[in-house]
């Protein structure tokens, strides 16, 4: 395990923004053909940096682009490896009440060539004052848990350990590359480890072949393997869902089937967990958290209704917490991003800022500070 010296705050946010009604009609004008990438990169940046400064003007400790280079938060950047496609399957991923419309495919040996994303933190990195800059991609675990052996070409992975060990090797040039460009926090989004929290997600996977007995253990392996080589003062973080596509959900269960696994035998720092509805369980599981560096990020305040909780609530929760892990070691945050797509939540932009203020105001009441 990683000797690290990370920063711990009280209050974050899980990384995806609402896009602005303007960077949607370029985007849409840049998709038509009715501007280049020049011009929608200079709306992108504009924005950005507007977006930026607004969440250091709320006094968040971090900062994201929000995602607004983005249409999705995993297959922007997965489908920027090599070997990596993005395609439109017959067989949809479901949510509760809607479907994701792509899907990914490996078709030639998975690798890190191509600097996906890293222009895109500099230009944070470069426009912070206040806040520190945090990058956010998805867990290396997503290529693999969506489809299985059958997005995997066979001829090109005749076994699945060549395949993910290629994986892991194309992240850990990811981590790096991150990391030379000044990158001090780097987020995984994690969802399929709290998918495996589902007994239907479990049964889905044993019905294609999956070897769900070692499943956790295969994705602890590949995680690790992606960050073991980060600077020490770089801090890892994990955010972990059951799904966030335009407010609905894919998954249910509590933590407890993986929590001793995730707490300890996965070397990341801080950890973005959805406690926001009954479909994520109780505390209990927190009981596994080691004592020490490692943060725990309490996701109270949904993203996916307008509704504002109540302050009163929040600390009821916090404390019921703080019962299975020290305070000292719990932050809050909203329990996922606000626009996992660039189609978003149905919540307006007031409602997120809003959101955020109170995890804000909250942080300080209960910790002093933020």
């Amino acid at each position: 395990m990683s000797s690290s010296t990370t920063k711990r705050f009280r209050t974050d946010h899980v990384g995806s923004l609402l896009r602005p009604p303007e960077l949607k009609i370029a985007r849409a004008d840049h998709a038509a053909g009715r501007i280049d990438a020049a011009a929608l990169r200079a709306v992108e940046d504009r924005l950005i940096a507007g977006v930026i400064a607004k969440q250091e003007s709320l006094g968040l400790p971090c900062a994201t682009d929000g995602e607004f280079r983005r249409a999705y938060w995993h297959f922007d950047f997965l489908s920027g490896l090599d070997g990596v496609e993005l395609y439109e399957p017959e067989q949809k991923i479901a949510f509760s009440g809607t479907v994701v419309p792509r899907a990914l495919k490996v078709v030639g040996k998975v690798g890190w060539n191509k600097p996906v994303f890293v222009e895109d933190f500099k230009f944070v990195h470069a426009h912070v004052k206040t806040a520190l800059a945090k990058q956010t991609i998805p867990s290396p675990t997503v290529l693999h848990f969506r489809s299985g052996r059958q997005s995997i070409d066979p001829k090109i992975y005749p076994e699945l350990g060549a395949f993910f060990d290629d994986l892991g090797n194309a992240y850990a040039g990811a981590v790096g590359a991150f990391a030379a460009a000044g990158c001090r926090f780097l987020q995984l989004d994690e969802v399929d480890i709290a998918y495996l929290c589902d007994p239907r997600q479990i049964e889905m996977l044993a019905a294609r072949g999956e070897d769900t007995e070692h499943l956790l253990a295969t994705y602890a392996k590949l995680i690790n393997r992606a960050v073991a080589g980060r600077p020490s003062d770089m801090t890892i973080g994990m955010h972990l869902c059951r799904g966030n596509f335009k407010s609905s959900w894919a998954a249910s269960g509590g933590y407890e089937p993986v929590a001793e696994v995730l707490f300890n035998g996965i070397d990341v720092d801080t950890y973005f967990m959805e406690w926001d509805s009954e479909r994520a369980g109780g505390f209990e599981p927190l009981r596994f958290l080691p004592k020490g560096h490692k943060t725990v990020v309490l996701g109270i305040v949904t993203t996916k209704s307008g509704e504002l909780e109540s302050k009163d609530e929040m600390k009821r929760r916090i404390e019921a917490a703080a019962k299975f892990a020290p305070l000292e070691q719990l932050a809050i945050s909203p329990q996922c991003g606000f626009a996992s797509t660039e189609e978003g939540n149905n919540i307006t932009e007031a409602q997120q800022w809003a959101k955020l203020q109170l995890c804000l105001d909250v942080a300080r009441e209960v910790w002093g500070g933020v």
